[in-house]
């Protein structure tokens, strides 16, 4: 009984929390005002070519389950296969019991169907599933948070192009998160220095280099990043470890990986 009543009052206690952030955002400017004043027009957002999406009767519970990491590696095999694939080729990261379930739900929302002895994305091609991890992060801001967010952004910068992945009002201030899907081991140089060109151009209060993996940042995104400040000044800021798997350079940059804390 006791336990209940904590869990309810958590739960009250977060939707308090929601409202309070939802009418403080309705208090401040809106995302979009927030980057004109800084020069930023957006002329491209959210684009869908590679979105992985149920209809949106099924968003919630699609949602619902890309909060699993198990998930999202399921996921990302599927689309390796997507023209056609056995459940062995997508086992990789789950058990057999768990695969199946995964199975069973893609089905029942419509993003695969049978094909012969297997299976098949019904939308194809995708390129990758990062356009949808991108939407994914972008639902937990709207969601968790109640901030207003878009991701995919473009902007028409005079020297700094590139996507925004994600970017985010949070009670007033704006925050830029660049998601990688991909391995450390299929992260380049280039990446970083384009993620720190448009932090810098785009001077938002808070950044955040985010990558969908469990493996340790310290052998090579870490690295990489001191790298690259060494390059941009002649006594760079530390990347400091906060936690774990989060380190922060300026106390605004973040570096951080998926795994649980």
């Amino acid at each position: 009984m006791a336990e209940d009543k904590d869990n309810n009052k958590s739960q009250l206690l977060q939707a308090e929390i929601k409202r309070l952030r939802k009418t403080l955002s309705e208090l401040t400017p809106a995302l979009e005002a927030l980057l004109k004043r800084r020069g930023f027009r957006i002329y491209k957002k959210e684009p869908s070519e590679d979105l992985v999406l149920p209809a949106k009767r099924f968003l919630d519970d699609f949602y619902e389950m890309l909060k699993k990491y198990s998930f999202r590696l399921f996921i990302r095999d599927v689309i390796k296969h997507q023209e056609y694939f056995t459940k062995e080729q997508v086992t990789r990261y789950a058990t057999s019991d768990v695969t199946d379930a995964y199975i069973d739900f893609l089905l029942s929302v419509k993003v695969i169907e049978p094909a012969g002895d297997g299976f098949r994305l019904i939308k194809r091609p995708i390129k990758s599933f990062g356009e949808t991890l991108e939407w994914f992060l972008c639902e937990i801001f709207r969601r968790e948070f109640a901030a207003e967010a878009a991701w995919g952004v473009k902007f028409k910068r005079p020297r700094v192009g590139g996507d925004y992945d994600v970017i985010a009002k949070i009670d007033g201030s704006i925050l830029y998160m660049e998601v990688k899907s991909s391995p450390p081991k299929q992260i380049y140089n280039s990446e970083i220095a384009a993620f720190l060109d448009r932090t810098f151009d785009l001077s938002p209060e808070i950044s955040v280099f985010f990558m969908d993996t469990e493996l340790r940042m310290k052998d090579k995104i870490v690295p990489m990043f001191e790298e690259e400040l060494k390059k941009r000044f002649p006594s760079p800021p530390p990347v400091a470890r906060v936690e774990k798997e989060l380190f922060q350079i300026w106390n605004k940059t973040f570096i951080i990986n998926s795994k649980d804390s």
